[in-house]
């Protein structure tokens, strides 16, 4: 097997494309160390394992001895990414971005390795700070406007009537040049992003520089089976969630997609994942176990074996045997009544706050409409501290500590936090 071989094969499950591979596999064949360009705008830091599929392509690397650039878009971001957007996106501010790029170097680092050899942390405002209105045009005028509108988002932006700002316009010909001013040899993205860094390797030849190779990679279905994971969907799972939480969330992925998402979202072996699909298409028990399998190969991934059987063993014991989860969010309730958030709260009864059951459930789960948070009550899918409420309009009293349950997968504890007004901290 050739070096270029060894690097390649287990990568190509999760791989789509090869922008330039005979390049990519001479540079590797030589023995060369790869920078692997790595690049985030910093909007929302919320890494999904979708997002993590790239990253564990980039851990691979490293663990090869190449160098990941994790390049944080301070400058980009205040243009802003217009990739599948039909409107312009709204500007952050500088302390909110300053945030996300910290948030965004914790989670990557729950998968990346850390140490200085293969993990460069650059900004974009390290080049586009001082570069001048002269050296700006000259960058531009190596694009033309043909190019720019051959990306598909533009030209149905146009047939729709829809503007297109002019800053929108010059962001692949940024994020182009980022790959030039960080001498990228590889970069590893979605097909959303492949005519952004397509101007990469554009920008780099027009300025004598060797190409960097491209890699595109699978997209999956989110755990609603429909579009990708997106956290306005609410269909994925965090890299940031509690082992016992990213087991649960698994749990409730159709069948159909159990085998996929072995695929994408563990190292499990081939055969392994052919046999865990074969499972879940059986249905029944066999597709249960499955999926179990599933979710703890993808807990022990982030957390290790044993955090996995842990989770997998609360699981089954919560709903199987009924028992409370261990890791419970908090809803936080003012006993006062003054929660500006909830005018419906009315008092506090000797033992709690006293509150609607359908405002109560409102609040543990704002992604509900009323109509589906009312379905859960007539459907007795609803209990607190173990007794069954169906009437949308009872008053229930909630005391400091009660557990709130809806569905068979959701759980919320109470927490009574008094109000600024009554001497308590604010929330």
């Amino acid at each position: 097997m050739s070096p270029a071989d060894e690097v390649l094969r287990p990568m190509l499950r999760t791989v789509e494309t090869i922008i330039d591979e005979e390049s990519l596999r001479a540079r590797l064949d030589a023995g060369e160390r790869l920078r692997i360009k790595y690049g985030v705008d910093l909007t929302a830091p919320d890494l999904h394992l979708g997002h993590a599929v790239n990253l564990w392509l980039m851990r691979h690397l490293q663990d090869h001895g190449h160098t990941v650039v994790f390049l944080l878009g301070d400058t980009t971001t205040r243009v802003g990414d217009p990739t599948g957007r039909s409107r312009t996106r709204p500007v952050l501010g500088e302390e909110e971005i300053a945030r996300n790029g910290q948030a965004f170097l914790e989670q990557v680092s729950l998968v990346l390795r850390t140490e200085p050899e293969l993990l460069e942390v650059r900004r974009n405002s390290e080049w586009y700070g001082p570069m001048g209105v002269s050296e700006m045009l000259s960058l531009f005028s190596l694009t033309t406007h043909a190019q720019l509108m051959a990306r598909d988002m533009f030209r149905d932006r146009v047939a729709q009537g829809r503007e297109i700002a002019l800053h929108e316009l010059a962001y692949p010909v940024l994020q182009g040049y980022d790959s030039v001013a960080m001498d990228s040899d590889l970069t590893i993205v979605g097909s959303d992003q492949l005519f952004n860094e397509m101007m990469g390797r554009h920008y780099q030849q027009r300025l004598g520089r060797r190409p960097q190779a491209v890699m595109t990679t699978v997209i999956t279905p989110g755990l609603d089976g429909g579009a990708k994971q997106s956290k306005s969907l609410r269909n994925y799972v965090a890299l940031t969630d509690a082992p016992g939480e990213k087991l649960g969330k698994v749990m409730s992925l159709p069948d159909a997609l159990v085998g996929t998402w072995a695929s994408a979202y563990t190292d499990l072996p081939d055969e392994r994942v052919a046999e865990i699909a074969a499972a879940a298409e059986a249905g029944g028990a066999p597709a249960r176990d499955a999926k179990l399998d599933l979710a703890a190969a993808i807990v022990s991934r982030y957390h290790g074996a044993d955090a996995a059987a842990r989770a997998r063993a609360q699981f089954l014991a919560v709903f199987s045997a009924g028992a409370a989860p261990e890791e419970i969010a908090d809803l936080e309730l003012d006993p006062a009544g003054a929660d500006r958030d909830a005018a419906s709260l009315s008092g506090s009864g000797p033992g709690g706050v006293r509150i609607p059951a359908l405002e109560l459930l409102g609040r543990a789960r704002p992604e509900l409409s009323r109509s589906a948070a009312r379905r859960l009550l007539a459907q007795g899918a609803v209990r607190v501290d173990g007794a069954v409420v169906t009437d949308p309009e009872a008053i229930l009293e909630v005391a400091d500590g009660a557990l709130l349950r809806t569905g068979r997968r959701s759980w919320t504890r109470v927490r009574l936090v008094p109000g600024p007004e009554r001497g308590g901290a604010a929330r």
